[in-house]
């Protein structure tokens, strides 16, 4: 039988993953080699009794085997972030205050330390924000079950594989952002959770009065979770004997510096400003880096003498820390999302011994208080 233009398999992926030829799979599920390469090809559409012994050979649900395009739904999603006109995108999914959010999968945001799969393409844009997504199955129930955090501590992520593990059916997405940027990004509603540590010298409060600015009336719970050390990342040993942010100037060593916005920059500032040191005076202010992990690894790689960072970061990469301050990382959530059963699901195992052993033996972390309500706005 001709191939249905609309019917389309994985025959070949999955036989070869297993370490099948063509042949071998024939043989197994009695039929020619010719027919798994026309299948394979596009060329065939099999009967229902072949299909049922591929599947029975491959050891695999029939769904798993084939599949129809147009059976595939199409939904409108606002883009989280803006992208090339008329480029097609690899996109992840979530469902936020009654809207769906398409989430770019290009550049850095693509990868974590492996590639994110896709839950969509975008096929068109509908609007100046807005696309149309096919999805690559119609498996709506874990787009439903999303929870999206946008923030920038790396047990974000120790958090939500945990949490992933108690709760098999929740899929939670870490976007990476900083603590300024978190927050506008849980504003603009592409985000349930935004994580952020900025320190206010004024009133000598966390978080809160940045979270009263930005969201301009909007209530929202401040939940901790946690109180992180955070100073200077230096070069194993501390050759250069660096012990405050003087000695960075002194001894002429060269850094590499956050974003502005997040915390790591923040706490930076306050720091030269309390020592009445120029921003100017330090070599390499300028640099700017994105992430954690991207300073500690200017550090290691020789690019820079120091970096700001914490101390849980520092042990995981070997290198020297100057504690400078303890922040507190707050989880910002807007009251509309508190009764989203996704949110409601990953708040709940903050007091899980699973979630605090996670971060206890990452070590440079208070979780004392974790799961408080801190503040309300």
């Amino acid at each position: 039988m001709k191939q249905d233009s609309d019917l389309r398999n994985n025959l070949k992926s999955i036989r070869t993953r297993l370490g099948m030829s063509q042949q071998d799979l024939a043989n197994i599920a009695s039929v020619t080699r010719q027919t798994i390469s026309g299948v394979e090809s596009g060329l065939y559409a099999p009967s229902v009794a072949i299909t049922l012994r591929l599947a029975k050979a491959l050891g695999c649900q029939v769904e798993d085997l084939f599949w129809l395009e147009r059976d595939l739904p199409e939904i409108e999603a606002v883009l989280a972030k803006p992208v090339p006109n008329g480029q097609q995108l690899r996109v992840s999914m979530a469902r936020i205050g009654g809207q769906w959010i398409a989430y770019p999968l290009i550049g850095k945001d693509a990868f974590r330390q492996d590639m994110i799969p896709a839950d969509g393409e975008s096929t068109s844009l509908t609007g100046t924000n807005k696309v149309r997504v096919r999805l690559l199955d119609d498996n709506l129930d874990t787009l439903h079950n999303t929870v999206v955090i946008a923030g920038c501590a790396p047990v974000i992520s120790l958090w939500a594989r945990a949490t992933e593990r108690w709760h098999p059916q929740l899929r939670v997405q870490y976007n990476f952002a900083n603590s300024m940027a978190a927050l506008h990004s849980l504003c603009r509603g592409e985000a349930h959770i935004a994580g952020m540590h900025l320190y206010d010298p004024e009133t000598g409060e966390y978080n809160t009065p940045f979270v009263r600015d930005v969201l301009a009336g909007r209530e929202a719970v401040l939940i901790t979770l946690g109180v992180w050390e955070e100073g200077l990342l230096l070069k194993s040993g501390n050759p250069m004997g660096i012990r405050t942010v003087s000695d960075l100037v002194a001894g002429g060593a060269t850094i590499v510096n956050r974003e502005i916005g997040s915390g790591s920059r923040m706490l930076l500032e306050q720091t030269l400003q309390k020592e009445q040191i120029p921003f100017d005076a330090v070599q390499g202010f300028d640099n700017i880096l994105r992430s954690h992990q991207d300073v500690a690894q200017a550090v290691v790689g020789g690019i820079a003498d120091a970096g700001m960072s914490t101390a849980s970061v520092a042990t995981a990469f070997g290198l020297g820390f100057i504690p400078l301050h303890q922040s507190r990382y707050d989880l910002v959530i807007l009251k509309e999302y508190l009764e989203v059963a996704p949110v409601q699901q990953l708040l709940s195992t903050l007091g899980h011994r699973m979630v605090h052993s996670q971060f206890e033996i990452l070590g440079g972390y208070d979780i004392s208080k974790i799961g408080e309500v801190v503040a309300t706005v």
